[in-house]
């Protein structure tokens, strides 16, 4: 097992809706994808965003896109037109999950 930031064995692309925010995660390969689906759970997603997200985080697969996407209600402190924040954005939030490390078999890793 190696520990690996995710975005070397994974994309994302993020953004935001009202208060929310929406992240969709895609795996480099199936054999990847299909590890992320174990490993990557709305807990764990919940657990790295635990300072900004006070709602709930849904999670749903993709696997034909070997993609996994996260809803993370309530994120944005009331969102870009609500909130004293600058620039409120969710376009952050999926680079930031990238920077997450995750133990990862070294028969998965490029």
């Amino acid at each position: 097992m190696a520990i690996v930031e995710l975005r070397e064995i994974a994309m994302a692309r993020s953004g935001d809706k009202g208060d929310g925010t929406n992240i969709g995660v895609t795996a480099r390969s199936h054999a990847l994808y299909e590890f992320l689906a174990d490993k990557l759970t709305a807990a764990v997603v919940k657990e790295q965003f635990k300072e900004i997200c006070k709602g709930d985080i849904t999670r749903h697969e993709l696997p034909k896109l070997r993609s996994l996407n996260f809803l993370l209600e309530n994120s944005l402190a009331g969102g870009g037109t609500e909130t004293l924040i600058m620039d409120a954005q969710g376009k952050a939030h999926g680079p930031g999950l990238l920077h997450m490390k995750i133990d990862v078999p070294d028969n998965l890793l490029p």
